[in-house]
């Protein structure tokens, strides 16, 4: 479970980030700070990984929170919840290494994507010395879940794409075509390439061209995030 420390001086986003933190899953509510001066008391006392952090509170705000953080050299991550979205703030968040910034208002798909792609990043290095470069490019060139679509494009199905994945995880450990995986979900190669175009996207399988001495050449599939959360929010 990863620890959380949520720092709000509005209870009812307080209560709201809660809820939210609540749905994703995997994650564990340690305290609830109103105040900058109350999140380093906790932090004296608790372990936390991560803090869900609001910028403009009264007296201290989350900027200095954060410096004081990184000053101590504690090893926790932040994500920003914060209605501030001027260009300075946010440049301002991300150079103190806020993992993601959440503009308020927000819908529940932008938290739950944010904290299902840190939950990715966290299992993902737990307990690895080292990271190989494929590894380490998931989390460097898909920083932004942003990126990532609320919902299914026009023409997948819930179901389907269920399958689809289930059957990718029966095979996790080998790459694959997309007619094979067409010919085990029992759908044409024409679907099954949006499908496996869409799970390329998010984020959750990588594809790699192979050329052969004759012939076209065969695009493989692999699968290079199989616990991630991110692709349960489709289903």
């Amino acid at each position: 479970m990863i620890k959380v420390l949520i720092v709000e001086d509005d209870p009812m986003v307080s209560e709201f980030n809660r809820r939210y933190l609540e749905q994703v899953g995997g994650f564990e509510l340690i305290a609830m700070a109103p105040s900058v001066v109350d999140a380093l008391n906790i932090l004296d006392h608790q372990e936390i990984d991560l803090i869900l952090l609001d910028i403009f509170m009264p007296g201290m705000n989350g900027f200095d929170l954060l410096a004081q953080i990184r000053k101590l050299g504690k090893g926790i991550d932040v994500i920003v919840v914060s209605a501030a979205c001027d260009s300075q703030s946010i440049k301002k968040a991300l150079r103190y290494g806020a993992v993601d910034y959440l503009i308020k208002p927000f819908e529940f798909e932008r938290f739950n994507t944010a904290l299902s792609a840190y939950q990715d990043w966290a299992t993902m290095t737990k307990g690895q010395e080292k990271l190989s470069q494929a590894e380490l490019d998931i989390r460097l060139l898909r920083p932004n879940p942003v990126a990532v679509p609320s919902e299914l494009p026009k023409g997948l199905t819930r179901n389907t794409l269920k399958t689809v994945w289930d059957n990718i995880q029966e095979i996790k450990e080998r790459s694959f075509s997309t007619e094979e995986m067409a010919n085990r979900v029992g759908v044409s190669r024409v679907s099954m390439r949006k499908y496996l175009s869409f799970l390329t996207d998010i984020g959750v399988i990588d594809m790699e061209v192979i050329y052969g001495s004759i012939g076209r050449p065969v695009y493989q599939h692999r699968c290079i995030k199989p616990e991630s959360n991110i692709i349960k929010t489709y289903f």
